[in-house]
């Protein structure tokens, strides 16, 4: 499974970014799928994640704010973010789990300013 994030870049508090991750190299609708971050000094969270069937969870800092979704169709994860916080400025990975496996993407960059 490869992975390609987008989406990432510089926004100010309040703002809306939506990141996209591409998958390639297996079937997609059976892919569990993810979003981790990671900011400086500190250890990679889980974000939001989202099941082969679109059940969704997420990290008790973003609900309300975030929306994880799929689009098969697309072979294509999102992630929705609006009201974001100075806090939420990381990197963001997405995360891609088959058969118990986990493959990542390179990270994409947010930014939240004052």
């Amino acid at each position: 499974v490869q992975l390609q994030a987008c989406g990432g870049g510089l926004v100010q508090a309040g703002g809306s970014l939506r990141l996209s991750c591409v998958a390639s190299g297996s079937p997609f609708s059976i892919i569990a799928m993810a979003w981790y971050r990671q900011a400086p000094g500190k250890e990679r969270e889980l974000v939001a994640a989202i099941t082969s069937g679109g059940s969704t969870n997420y990290a008790d800092s973003v609900k309300g704010r975030f929306t994880i979704s799929r689009d098969n169709a697309k072979n294509t994860a999102y992630l929705q973010m609006n009201s974001l916080k100075l806090e939420d400025t990381a990197v963001y990975y997405c995360n891609g789990r088959l058969r118990g496996s986990p493959y990542w993407g390179r990270g994409t960059q947010v930014t939240v300013s004052s």
